[in-house]
């Protein structure tokens, strides 16, 4: 009997992804859905970006590139990470990937072993738990509720560890929350990870530039340097250039891990686009304006969109202070409305008002959903229209 592999029966699809699939369905046959399920900026990629991929094509670099990204590319991933967030590497330490899931996908696979434990705080990315899972370990999912800000504490982290935990993965700003660790927060969990030196940390950075608050972004990398040699910086270009598409991430850590996740690359992609690695240098090298301009945006879109939600009854949200994504407790509504749980509130969103947004449980957090305010200002006033009539206003 035709069957997939055993290791592929506990994950799904990428939900959101399917979400938006559907959303994308239903627009293609003529019905209007206000899709806020992808995390996906809706600017154009930057001008001096895709010019600069323009020219690497008419230069001929269409050919394959050092597995691991090209030497400039490098260096200026190198120059980028010394500069804004004062962490020093070589260039053995640096790897280019096919966007950063990829960088993280060969994390899992070049450091896990069966029935090794990741820790995972929750609301998560929803990739996180599927990659240790087909490296065949175990994601250990922690509860991080909003009484926590939906952040890790350290007392949550030491009751997680186990003698089998390898990994903790923090992400931050976060991915679905918008939370997004303090110094001193990072600090704390820096205290309990000193003492259990098997394990490795993995930062998932990739929504760095989108920060609210008068917060300065810090990694566990940059508030303990101590733990700097057990921790893999994971980045990229897709969010805060708006590359989504280009497909383009780095990972930065010990030369042994970096060398080995070489090693998995080198028989998967070969290498990141070469047409992508030119546009990522014309990223981190030159101005940086474009970032400070679409941060600017999702500002306004954040205040606004939180402050709209906040009228509607049955909806809960703290205001994000990253990312953009409004992490909303639909849980008043759902039983208002006696639905089951937030997977039926997000199938009722869509069929009935035709609103794409993704359930919380896919995320590890049930009775939340999540909407991405990564769209135009008239979508997310329609959103807030039609929830408004549906569920009514205070």
């Amino acid at each position: 009997m035709n069957s997939a592999a055993r290791r592929l029966s506990a994950i799904t699809p990428s939900p959101t992804l399917a979400i938006s699939a559907k959303a994308k369905n239903l627009q293609a046959a003529g019905i209007e859905v206000l899709n806020l399920s992808a995390g996906e900026p809706d600017f154009d990629t930057p001008e001096h970006i895709r010019a600069a991929a323009v020219a690497a094509l008419a230069r001929g670099e269409t050919h394959y590139t050092a597995t691991d990204g090209t030497a400039e590319l490098k260096s200026a991933i190198l120059s980028k990470l010394k500069r804004e967030n004062g962490l020093e590497y070589a260039l053995d330490e640096i790897i280019a990937s096919s966007g950063a899931k990829q960088s993280l996908f060969n994390l899992c696979l070049a450091l896990l072993n069966p029935g090794d434990e990741v820790l995972i705080p929750a609301p998560h990315w929803v990739s996180y738990p599927a990659m240790a899972h087909i490296a065949q370990a175990k994601p250990c999912i922690i509860d991080c509720p909003q009484r926590q800000g939906f952040k890790l504490d350290s007392g949550s982290l030491e009751a997680a560890i186990t003698p089998k935990t390898r990994l903790l993965i923090l992400n931050s700003p976060n991915n679905p929350s918008g939370a997004c660790y303090t110094a001193e927060e990072l600090a704390a969990l820096g205290e309990v990870l000193r003492r259990h030196e098997k394990i490795l940390i993995a930062s998932d950075d990739i929504y760095e530039h989108l920060l609210y608050t008068n917060d300065t972004f810090v990694n566990i990398a940059m508030v303990v340097p101590e733990l700097k040699p057990r921790c893999i910086i994971i980045n990229g270009v897709s969010k805060a250039y708006a590359m989504t598409g280009w497909r383009l991430g780095y990972a930065a850590g010990p030369a042994w891990l970096i060398g080995a996740m070489k090693k998995i690359q080198s028989h998967s992609t070969s290498n990141p686009s070469s047409l992508s690695q030119a546009g990522a240098l014309a990223a981190l090298n030159g101005t940086q304006d474009c970032v400070a301009e679409m941060r600017t945006v999702f500002s306004r879109r954040r205040d606004h969109f939180i402050s709209g939600l906040d009228r509607i009854k049955g909806l809960s949200c703290p205001p994000p202070a990253g990312a953009f994504y409004a992490f909303v407790d639909c849980s008043t509504a759902i039983a208002a409305r006696d639905l089951e749980n937030d997977v039926a509130f997000a199938t009722w969103l869509l069929e009935d008002l035709r609103i794409a947004a993704v359930p919380g449980s896919a995320f590890g957090t049930a009775n939340h959903i999540r909407f991405s305010y990564a769209c135009a200002e008239p979508t997310l006033d329609a959103t807030l229209e039609r929830l408004g009539r549906a569920l009514g206003r205070r």
